[in-house]
């Protein structure tokens, strides 16, 4: 049996999930933060990208906040081609192709998997089949340039609304799954 692998991401309407800090304003009320807590609970490994645990392993270590309190202790495993050897922050550079490292850790261990990031990560991923779940925070702004999640690089690909709920933050909770 697989264990359950999802993702989140800050989604403009326009598409952008980069550099979301830059466009989500009032981004959060209380429904985003239980909608959090219930996809993040069951985790216990975190696939991320490197830029992003870079970015992330110099700033959560040591913070008090529900997020922190969270990161910091789950087990990463970092996408990389120039990192290697031990990483700190509980963390594990990841050997050879990410595909088939996720499908292995897929089935073993216990509890969820969250991909977390980057984008790159987050595509090939889903693309591949290892997410079950692609959850889009939509935010009602059209954030202009920056990366998309889908861009002219993926093939058409249908997708399955499986969940769909609006927030007093005026965002749309979008979860996805692979058709």
């Amino acid at each position: 049996m697989n264990r359950k692998t999802t993702a989140h991401l800050f989604h403009s309407l326009n598409g952008v999930v980069e550099s979301p800090n830059l466009w989500q304003f009032d981004a959060f009320g209380p429904e985003e933060g239980l909608m959090m807590a219930e996809t993040i609970g069951p985790v216990t490994d975190v696939v991320i990208g490197r830029k992003l645990w870079q970015e992330w392993s110099e700033y959560w270590p040591g913070t008090e906040d529900p997020f922190g309190e969270w990161i910091n202790p789950v087990r990463k495993h970092v996408v990389s081609s120039t990192l290697s050897g031990d990483l700190t922050w509980n963390s594990t550079v990841i050997d050879g192709d990410p595909v088939e490292y996720v499908r292995g850790l897929r089935e073993q261990g216990d509890g969820d998997i969250s991909v977390v990031g980057g984008i790159d990560t987050v595509r090939s991923l889903f693309l591949a089949g290892l997410i079950d779940e692609l959850t889009l925070t939509v935010h009602p702004v059209i954030a202009g340039e920056g990366r998309r999640l889908f861009d002219d690089s993926v093939p058409q690909t249908r997708l399955e609304l499986i969940r769909a709920a609006q927030t007093s933050a005026g965002n749309a909770i979008l979860t996805y799954r692979l058709r």
